[in-house]
């Protein structure tokens, strides 16, 4: 890790030289500034969730839509292996996939691996539903990000996904 990605302590102790202040100052500003435009997009991608999970089905939990959109990027998944994705429990999973399989989005069948277990995947209905939403999301993001150029939506990405890795770390690994 470079000098430009060197940890600043976030407390000032007696010991600390004012260049030291000065950038704890800098590095408290700037966190303070990511915590606040990722709560306002957490906020908003909480929002829009809704309004997709609403898509698919009127009693649709964003949850359940979240399962939805794993199942179809991971193809036939074991419910011990969904829950891991999320970094939640079986039963909560187990609720949310027996809702789905209620509503037709989802089918369960013996695991070919393991037939004792059940892979989930996603019906025709529900492969159907998933295509026409996540059509529907990717044009709302072409018209907000539209006319931004490409290598910065390329930066945006790779800092996007910088930021799950690191907030990754650890869930689902018990």
């Amino acid at each position: 890790m470079g000098p430009e990605h060197r940890m600043v302590a976030m407390s000032n102790t007696p010991d600390d030289t004012p260049e030291m202040v000065e950038a704890d100052d800098h590095v408290d500003a700037a966190l303070q500034q990511v915590e606040h435009q990722l709560s306002m997009f957490w906020r908003r991608a909480r929002s829009l969730s809704y309004q997709l999970s609403r898509q698919v089905h009127p009693d649709m939990e964003p949850a359940a839509y979240g399962l939805l959109s794993i199942i179809r990027t991971e193809g036939p998944i074991r419910l011990t292996d969904l829950a891991s994705c999320i970094g939640v429990g079986k039963p909560s999973v187990s609720r949310q996939v027996a809702f789905l399989e209620g509503i037709g989005m989802v089918s369960k069948e013996a695991d070919p691996k393991d037939g004792r277990a059940q892979s989930i995947r996603l019906t025709p209905k529900g492969e159907d539903k998933m295509h026409q939403v996540q059509d529907a999301r990717r044009q709302v993001f072409r018209e907000r990000l539209g006319e931004w150029p490409l290598n910065e939506i390329q930066t945006l990405a790779d800092y996007i996904e910088r930021l799950n890795a690191a907030y990754g770390e650890g869930i689902g690994k018990d």
